[in-house]
């Protein structure tokens, strides 16, 4: 029986490569397409590499030839330069589908972020919520949504995954700012007191809802589902436990949000801080989504807890930090750097 063939943009990312692995274990064709080289030295012999930029139609089609289904994973992220944002998130989504179309492809599963909805007003954001998004990254992913709605208009079957943060073994990004310094014995300032609900998700529970928008029956997945941890407590309750963790004997600090925040955009417009408006501003919400839509309708369920994430990230972090450490960048495969925050780093 022939295997199936998936192609994965954005193969080389975070997702993308967690993605691979899974499926090579599923016993599925995997191909990946990415501007990014494919550097996993276990994943080569088992992965068809395209080494190239989604928004190049013919590499694209070449890609595709072919495979029963894309999972559209490329995206890029609020940090890059607005052209950039503009060129992965619309023109090359874009080029996707319309390419998934001509050649014929079962089904696209395309990832897109809560960053839709914006900063918060209430909690759970529901699949049927005003789209308001700040600043060019939220901007493209709601474009990139109605990306998806127009060609499931024209019969093509696609899955949207709107997950909240997701993180796992082998994130870094922003997340590495968090994990150097609870490694390095430091007490955590939160933006504020800690007292409202934030949640993540572990990447392998996203892979999970992934494999079955692959797998289930089309009527139930061409549609919209909100995705994160079922299992989430407040800021200050699962960054004390990920604190404790380290094995230092320090906490997180209540700090006044108002303060902090103007703070933080200061260094933001002045390009010290990694931390961008979306991510401070929702720091201090209730930040959470139904899973009820993806539950019902697929039958998927969280394996991991906010802390349990956190904590497992943590700890591949702290076996892996002298191969990150002369590493630095702009994707969330490679620290951040911390700018600025290396300073105050020394205060607490």
């Amino acid at each position: 029986m022939k295997k199936q063939t998936i192609l994965i943009t954005g193969g080389t990312g975070f997702l993308g490569h967690n993605l691979c692995r899974y499926l090579i274990k599923k016993d599925w064709s995997v191909r990946s397409i990415d501007v990014a080289p494919f550097n996993y030295a276990d994943l080569t012999e088992n992965v068809d590499v395209y080494d190239g930029d989604i928004c190049n139609s013919e590499l694209l089609e070449k890609a595709m030839d072919g495979v029963d289904v894309v999972a559209n994973c490329a995206a890029a992220l609020p940090s890059w330069k607005k052209d950039d944002i503009i060129s992965s998130n619309v023109e090359g989504h874009r080029n996707v589908m319309e390419t998934a179309l001509k050649k014929k492809v079962k089904r696209v599963i395309h990832i897109s972020s809560a960053a839709v909805y914006g900063v918060p007003d209430h909690a759970p954001l529901l699949e049927e919520d005003e789209r308001h998004a700040v600043g060019m990254y939220g901007e493209t992913k709601i474009m990139g949504d109605k990306i998806c709605e127009e060609y499931r208009n024209k019969g093509l079957c696609v899955s949207v995954l709107c997950p909240v943060t997701f993180l796992g073994p082998g994130r870094l990004g922003i997340f590495s700012v968090l994990y150097d310094w609870v490694s390095r014995g430091k007490n955590i300032p939160l933006i504020g007191d800690g007292s409202n609900k934030y949640q993540l998700l572990d990447v392998d529970d996203l892979i999970d809802a992934i494999y079955l928008c692959m797998t289930l029956a089309e009527n139930k997945v061409n549609d919209y589902f909100n995705i994160g941890s079922e299992k989430f407590g407040t800021m200050y309750e699962d960054f004390s436990a990920l604190v404790k963790s380290g094995g230092y004997g320090k906490r997180v600090v209540k700090t006044p949000a108002n303060v902090v925040i103007s703070s933080l955009r200061i260094l933001e417009a002045l390009k010290l801080s990694p931390v961008y408006k979306w991510v401070y501003e929702c720091a201090v919400k209730d930040c959470y989504v139904s899973n009820d839509k993806i539950k019902e309708k697929i039958g998927w369920k969280s394996k991991y807890s906010n802390q349990d994430t956190l904590i497992r990230t943590y700890k591949w972090y702290v076996e892996h930090r002298d191969e990150c450490e002369d590493k630095s960048g702009v994707t969330h495969r490679v620290p951040w750097k911390q700018g600025a925050l290396k300073i105050f780093r020394r205060f607490f």
